[in-house]
Parts: structure tokens; C-alpha cells; sequence
């Protein structure tokens, strides 16, 4: 494959639309077997960083909370659970 960016310098729209042309490539069928490793390998570490990056934004998240009169009385941890 072509020179290719170091997976965790690419930001998360760059990574997500490499793994979405990888998965392309891969669904038609035409990458010979090498070929079709290499994108597999390159396609799970863009997934693993993806995820990765998800996860710390899930954690900068914060709910507000509300008082009685439903104004911000201030912020909480995100929690997903």
C-alpha cells in the first residue's frame, strides 16, 4: 500500500473515512488476498483508534444538572452506564 499516516496522528474524521474506503475496497471483492491482509490489519488499527477516540470524548462529556426550578446548578461526570 501507498506511504500511509500513522494511524494515531490522523484525527477521527480522517481515520473513519480511510476505514469506510478500506471497507469498500474489501466488500468488492477485487483485492487479492495480500492485499485484502493488509487492508484487514490497516482497517482494525483505524477501528481500534476510532474507538479509542469515541471513548476519551465519552469521557470529556459532562451532564448538567438542573435545581429545582430546572435551572444549571452545574456539571457531573458523563455517565454512559
Amino acid at each position: 500500500m501507498a506511504e500511509e499516516a500513522d494511524v494515531t496522528a490522523l484525527s477521527f474524521e480522517e481515520a473513519l473515512k480511510e476505514l469506510e474506503r478500506i471497507v469498500a475496497r474489501l466488500e468488492s471483492g477485487e483485492a487479492q488476498l495480500q492485499e485484502a491482509i493488509d487492508l484487514y490489519e490497516r482497517g482494525d488499527q483505524l477501528r481500534r483508534q476510532c474507538a479509542a477516540r469515541l471513548d476519551a470524548a465519552q469521557a470529556r462529556i459532562e451532564a448538567i444538572r438542573t435545581d429545582a426550578e430546572g435551572r444549571a446548578a452545574g456539571t457531573a461526570p458523563f455517565n454512559a452506564g
